[in-house]
C-alpha cells in the first residue's frame, strides 16, 4: 500500500538532519519534539493543511518543560526587564512558568496576561497582572506563525504606559515575525524555529 503524500513528507522532514544548537536549546528541543510535534494530517487555524501539528503548551505546561524554557530564555532577557506577558492563552504558561523560575534564581520578573478584550467591570482594560507603568517588557507566546497576537500584545502594553524591549516565543512556525518586530521597533529572538525542529516555514 502506498503511503499518502502527508506521510512521505513527515517521514522526509523527520529523517533531515537537525542543525547543532547550544546545549540548553537543544535540550528544549528534545522536550518540543517528544511532547509538542505531532505527525499526520492537520488542519490549520489558518486553513492550511500541514503534515505537522504544534501544541507547543505541551512543553510549557510541564514542570521540566517550562524550567527548559527558563534555561534557555533567562540567558536572553535583558537585565533592565520588570515584566513577561503577552496576549492570553498562549503567553499566560511561558510567562507565568518563566516568572516562577526566575525567583528562583534571584530574577525578578513579574508576570501579566493581555486579555482578549476588555473588562466592563472591576478593574477595567486589558491588562491582568502585576504590569505597572512604566515597566520594560518581554512580550511572549509559546508560538507564533503570523505574529498578529504578538503585535497586538505589543501595541496594548504601549498604550498602558510600559515599554516592549523583547519578544521571545518558544517555536517560530511561520518565519514571518522577525519582520514584523524590527517594524515595531522591538528585538526578536524566538527560542527555536521551525527549521530547528526539521520542517521548513510556513508547511
Amino acid at each position: 500500500m502506498l503511503a499518502d503524500s502527508a506521510t512521505l513528507r513527515s517521514v522526509a522532514m523527520s529523517d533531515r538532519a537537525l542543525p547543532e544548537l547550544p546545549a540548553p536549546l537543544a535540550a528544549l528541543r528534545a522536550h518540543v519534539l517528544e511532547h509538542s510535534v505531532r505527525r499526520g494530517s492537520f488542519t490549520l487555524k489558518s486553513g492550511a493543511t500541514s503534515s505537522w501539528f504544534l501544541d507547543t503548551k505541551q512543553t510549557a505546561c510541564r514542570p521540566d518543560g517550562i524550567v527548559l524554557v527558563a534555561d534557555a530564555l533567562l540567558p536572553l532577557i535583558p537585565d533592565e526587564a520588570d515584566a513577561i506577558g503577552g496576549l492570553t492563552m498562549g503567553a499566560d504558561p511561558v510567562a507565568f512558568g518563566v516568572a516562577a523560575v526566575a525567583a528562583t534564581r534571584d530574577r525578578t520578573l513579574r508576570s501579566f496576561s493581555v486579555r482578549k478584550e476588555a473588562k466592563d467591570h472591576g478593574v477595567t482594560g486589558r491588562i491582568a497582572g502585576a504590569l505597572e507603568l512604566g515597566d520594560r517588557v518581554v512580550i511572549t507566546e509559546d508560538t507564533v506563525t503570523r505574529g498578529a497576537s504578538l503585535m497586538e500584545a505589543v501595541e496594548v502594553v504601549r498604550g498602558f504606559g510600559a515599554e516592549p524591549v523583547l519578544i521571545t516565543v518558544i517555536v517560530d512556525r511561520g518565519g514571518t515575525c522577525a519582520a514584523m518586530a524590527a517594524a515595531a521597533g522591538v528585538a526578536y529572538h524566538p527560542l527555536l524555529t521551525a527549521p530547528d525542529l526539521g520542517f521548513d516555514y510556513g508547511t
